[in-house]
């Protein structure tokens, strides 16, 4: 089942496409830009996360994880809205601890290595006013997480989820602010007829130093809105993102810092490091 889950993971990346050129998008940032991919074009992310000391409170478990390699990949269905699809095929977890938590008896991995897949997203962004001389452009988000990583493997959950995001972007001279507000609902992993209802932010800029060169930037996460000890996994987190962006023809390279801000980040006790490429195309499939 998880090898039919990347194959078809993988088909959904692949194509005989015509190229274009780049578009102010997202990594090595996750708040989302207000603005889509644009009609008839597709956008291809690929990426690597390296986390140290990533603690997973439903597992019990703690080690040092990788994901290789991250996929996301967007369609631009008009002007205005955009088709999201985002996962992984692999995440590997070294571990260095564990300890007694609500499902570690189901984990399997009895050495210091596990792995499962990346949880996919699957989204949908729409533009709702476009930018004007004083005012931000306007979008919303709406995604589900799927449950494609097993909590046998200590690393998934085992639940859906669903996220809801107003998106704002101005560009002010030479710098590019973005920021998001917004709802998760939290499935608890430990028990079906409970869920943990978030709030969800993101603060992000991007400045442009060259024609080619940016310095890019973020606070992300989620505030637990349940009073008291909520559900495990549900956890409050925060993570700030720091790096830059090249841009030559039609690719984008960009690499990143990570640091955990709470306790519960996934990042808390060190840094991380991300770094990928965008490449965006035109659908030569499409219609007339």
């Amino acid at each position: 089942m998880r090898f039919i889950q990347k194959a078809i993971f993988v088909g959904l990346c692949v194509g005989v496409l015509m190229p274009t050129n780049v578009q102010a998008q997202q990594r090595p940032l996750v708040t989302e830009d207000p603005e889509p991919v644009g009609a008839g074009r597709v956008l291809l992310e690929v990426g690597l996360d390296y986390n140290r000391d990533v603690l997973f409170p439903v597992s019990g478990l703690t080690g040092n994880l990788t994901k290789l390699p991250l996929i996301g990949i967007s369609f631009g269905v008009g002007s205005i809205a955009e088709i999201q699809i985002d996962g992984g095929l692999r995440n590997s977890l070294s571990i260095t601890n564990r300890t007694q938590a609500p499902l570690s008896s189901l984990v399997t991995a009895t050495g210091d290595k596990t792995s499962s897949v990346e949880d996919i997203v699957i989204g949908a962004k729409v533009r709702i006013a476009g930018e004007g001389v004083a005012r931000p452009s306007i979008g919303a988000r709406f995604a589900t997480r799927l449950p494609n990583a097993s909590n046998e493997s200590g690393i998934g959950l085992d639940t859906i989820d669903f996220f809801s995001s107003l998106l704002l972007g101005k560009t002010i001279q030479s710098v590019r602010v973005v920021g998001n507000i917004g709802l998760g609902i939290l499935s608890d992993p430990t028990q079906a007829n409970r869920q943990n209802d978030v709030l969800t932010y993101g603060v992000s800029f991007a400045r442009a130093l060259t024609d080619t060169t940016e310095i890019v930037g973020e606070i992300n996460g989620r505030v637990s809105t349940r009073e008291g000890i909520p559900p495990p996994g549900t956890e409050s987190r925060s993570v700030l993102r720091f790096g830059g962006r090249y841009t030559r023809g039609m690719l984008r390279v960009d690499a990143g810092l990570l640091l955990g801000l709470t306790s519960m980040s996934n990042i808390s006790n060190g840094v991380g490091f991300t770094t990928g490429f965008t490449y965006v195309f035109n659908n030569s499939s499409q219609l007339p």
